[in-house]
């Protein structure tokens, strides 16, 4: 019987809901889409270096793409101490580690791929190590790796901007400007950290919960930027994706039927073809990774609880929404495994992220990670 981290992240359910010690439930992924996973985790195992980390285009972006990589391992089952990917991801963890500065911060600044943008590296450090680290059996490195976790939860809270969020450089270094994905990225690492065992100030979230809030629209789209809007000054329009994200967060806290997360729920009803039909919007690896994990936990019976409204052909469910979104996966996977080979997305970040999300989404089923079960 496998053991799991203690970690409930992107969409924590209550902790009384859910065992540990629980056995990832691979059976459960349809047949038809299991050559696809293995065969991304075979490419993207085969893409790791040997120091452990990932990289995106131009060797950039190593922070974001060794967790982000680790994370979709993760979701096979494996852990630190057993499974297929367990040297692959210890590889990882300890690169990772190794990144982790006096301050707090993962990653490096002063490295040009990440000066720009430290703030995504570090949330999506933070949020890996915060489910590794509770599989670590060595007392001596599990305690060094908590310091370093309490240390990186505190850099956060230090980052975060005076209306509550967070954006792509500390509130400091970016004059204090807010940026919605980041945001979500923080929000989800800190979760993370506080349920491992770190522990993390209320306020933080709390503030962020606040800034998600003070974002949304009339029409419940979440704007870019709190700060300036969407091309400067004033409230902006919504955007679909960091919509999405933001319904991960609502789940996170516990809000299931809540206000703002059935305004949320409405605005991607209303904005998203979330039966994919083959089309693409910008940024669609982003909205998809967040979204599919918010319909997997609505299941086939949850959203008409929440969209009272809605007519039965405008529900989202689970089943619809898998089938066609993993025929396109299918269908427009890399002969070698990849995604995204010609994307506007992996063009620019590199086909690690894009192969990442998509693994994860596709093994969801697998309820290998308390933070994906229902």
């Amino acid at each position: 019987m496998r053991s799991f981290s203690r970690c409930f992240v992107l969409l924590a359910v209550p902790a009384f809901l859910l065992g540990f010690n629980t056995a990832a439930r691979g059976d459960e992924v349809p047949k038809e889409y299991r050559p696809t996973i293995e065969k991304g985790l075979k490419w993207l195992v085969a893409n790791q270096q040997k120091d452990g980390r990932w990289e995106g285009t131009n060797n950039g972006y190593a922070v974001s793409m060794t967790a982000l990589a680790g994370m979709a391992l993760l979701c096979e089952g494996s852990t630190v101490k057993e499974g297929k990917y367990r040297d692959n991801i210890r590889r990882a963890r300890d690169w990772l580690l190794d990144r982790c500065r006096p301050n707090g911060l993962i990653g490096n600044p002063e490295r040009q791929s990440e000066g720009g943008r430290y703030m995504y590296g570090h949330g999506f450090g933070l949020l890996f190590l915060s489910c590794c680290v509770g599989e670590e059996e060595n007392a001596d490195k599990r305690k060094q790796m908590m310091e370093k976790l309490e240390k990186a939860a505190k850099y956060s809270r230090e980052a975060q901007t005076d209306k509550g969020g967070w954006g792509y450089l500390s509130a400091k270094d970016g004059n204090n400007f807010d940026e919605g994905s980041v945001t979500i990225t923080q929000v989800q690492a800190l979760r993370a950290a506080r349920n491992s065992g770190v522990v993390v100030p209320a306020a933080a979230i709390k503030d962020a919960v606040k800034y998600l809030r003070d974002s949304t629209t009339e029409d419940g789209g979440v704007q870019y930027s709190l700060a300036r809007g969407f091309g400067g000054g004033g409230r902006g329009a919504g955007r679909p994706a960091l919509t999405a994200a933001a319904i991960c967060c609502g789940f996170n806290a516990g809000e299931y039927q809540g206000d703002l997360v059935t305004k949320w729920l409405k605005y991607c009803r209303n904005h998203l073809n979330v039966l994919g039909d083959g089309r693409r919007i910008g940024h669609d690896e982003y909205l998809h990774y967040y979204f599919a994990q918010v319909v997997y936990v609505l299941g086939d019976d949850r959203c008409k609880k929440i969209l009272k409204d809605s007519r039965d052909d405008e529900l989202i469910l689970w089943t619809k929404y898998r089938k066609s979104t993993y025929d396109e996966l299918k269908r427009s996977q890399a002969e070698d495994g990849s995604w995204g080979a010609t994307t506007w997305t992996a063009q620019r970040v590199g086909p690690v992220y894009v192969t990442s999300l998509f693994l994860t989404i596709l093994q969801l089923d697998k309820g290998a990670l308390p933070i994906y079960q229902r």
